[in-house]
């Protein structure tokens, strides 16, 4: 017996050991790959598709998965590429996921690949950018399956590659949001078969220093649900509004008192949280009072509680400014994405080998971001770290000095994709060390 424990505990200081030597290779084969990452990202975004619609982008993420002798399915989740790489020694199985889809976006910066599409969408001739960054995390997660396929028969584990579609939701002809690509493929069983431990993904940032890695322990970007409200009054003459019950004058003291949710009941001390109205519809003639008014919005919080508070809130201040008009408000609240959640003991154990790659003054902790990531479906199955990768031009200073994500203007400095090649590489490699 005690030999026998010998031998075991020879076998994993052996195995251990073998992952450590990989890492200097890993590095330079992704330097080696720079120039690739940056002719794949330049490719996807000349070419972009809308979510559940990436049937070129799956084409050839498939098609780069299987030469490389990586186990392939297609069409998960509508469009959805998952490779598994099966290591020469056994060991836990990581995932590493980059999305897919672009943008219902008309570009206007002036580059070579600049991107050329239009469709429609809700109705509306537009045109399709990746003005996220999804084509540099295809990339990026591209150069790293290729990387580690080329060290198969040294790694302790296993890869299971997820190129996600959809992650900026999908909305059928009501505009009422379905299954974002994550949920759908956790329901799938993406993270079964074989069955995931933890989970990475990277997001790039353009308004973040250039080659610089940010992360945030626990709550890191914020859950997001949905917003309508229907405003009903009377119809009149607007030469005789006390013959009505006005929903424009009802619709803007709701929006009003929507703002007192954040600056009166939410403890900001903890979590931040927003309301926003981001659309109004109602009336079609100046001298008419309409019978409805429409408005939409989104949610954004960072806890259970504060979620269930901020819902709580806008139906009980809606109906009731609506009631004391006269008027009837009716309020449905879509949910969406939860909380992304950096699982904190994860962060803590993998965090040196951020450091290690990139040196500890360029890995820095950030706060909480308000935007929203479908990446936390699959953080409610396992632990995940989500982290960002800088890409802000080096002419701009500062993070006002660059175009938002979502914009036409939106805009990558290309120079330090490596940086997420090596990261996201060198934690599957760790986590496997480490285990």
């Amino acid at each position: 017996m005690k030999k026998h424990f010998i031998i075991a505990l020879l076998a994993v200081a052996t195995s251990s050991f073998a992952q450590s030597k990989l890492k200097p290779s890993l590095s330079q084969k992704a330097d080696a790959l720079k120039s690739k990452v940056i002719a794949w990202r330049r490719d996807f975004h000349e070419h972009p598709e809308l979510g559940n619609q990436e049937f070129r982008t799956a084409e050839i993420v498939a098609k780069h998965l299987k030469s490389l002798g990586i186990e392939v399915q297609e069409k998960v989740a509508y469009t959805g590429v998952v490779g598994v790489l099966k290591g020469g020694k056994p060991g836990p199985v990581v995932a590493l996921r980059a999305d897919m889809d672009g943008l219902p976006v008309t570009e206007r910066v002036n580059i070579p690949f600049k991107s050329q599409v239009v469709t429609y969408y809700n109705g509306q001739k537009t045109g399709v950018m990746h003005a996220c960054g999804h084509d540099s995390h295809m990339a990026i997660l591209m150069a790293v399956a290729e990387i580690l396929a080329s060290e198969k028969a040294n790694l302790a584990g296993t890869v299971k590659f997820i190129f996600q579609p959809s992650e900026e939701g999908v909305y059928n002809a009501n505009g009422e949001s379905i299954l974002s690509g994550a949920e759908l493929m956790v329901k799938e069983g993406v993270l079964e078969n074989p069955k995931v431990e933890a989970i990475f993904g990277l997001h790039i940032s353009a308004g973040s220093e250039n080659g610089v890695l940010e992360y945030k322990p626990g709550a890191t970007m914020a859950a997001v649900d949905q917003l309508d409200i229907v405003v009903k009054g009377k119809q009149a003459h607007g030469a005789n509004p006390w013959l009505g019950v006005d929903p424009i004058v009802t619709s803007s003291q709701i929006i009003t008192g929507l703002q007192t949710i954040v600056s009166r009941n939410v403890n900001i001390t903890e979590d931040p949280a927003i309301v926003t109205v981001g659309a109004i519809h109602g009336g079609i003639r100046q001298n008419i009072i309409p019978e409805s008014v429409k408005m939409i919005g989104t949610i954004r919080t960072f806890g259970v509680e504060q979620r269930e508070l901020v819902h709580k809130r806008i139906k009980e201040i809606a109906t009731n400014i609506a009631e004391s008009a006269g008027a009837k408000a009716d309020v449905t609240i879509g949910t969406g994405y939860p909380v992304t959640f950096n699982n904190v003991a994860l962060v803590e154990k993998m965090l040196p080998t951020l450091q290690a790659i990139n040196g500890k003054e360029r890995v820095r902790q950030i706060p909480a971001h308000t935007g929203a990531e479908d990446f936390s479906f699959f953080q409610q199955k396992v632990p995940g770290f989500f982290f960002f990768l800088g890409a802000r031009p080096a002419d701009k200073k500062s993070v006002n000095e660059v175009a938002a994500h979502h914009t036409p203007d939106f805009y990558l400095e290309e120079s330090e994709f490596q940086v997420g090649v090596k990261a996201l590489s060198h934690l599957v490699v760790d986590y496997f060390e480490k285990k």
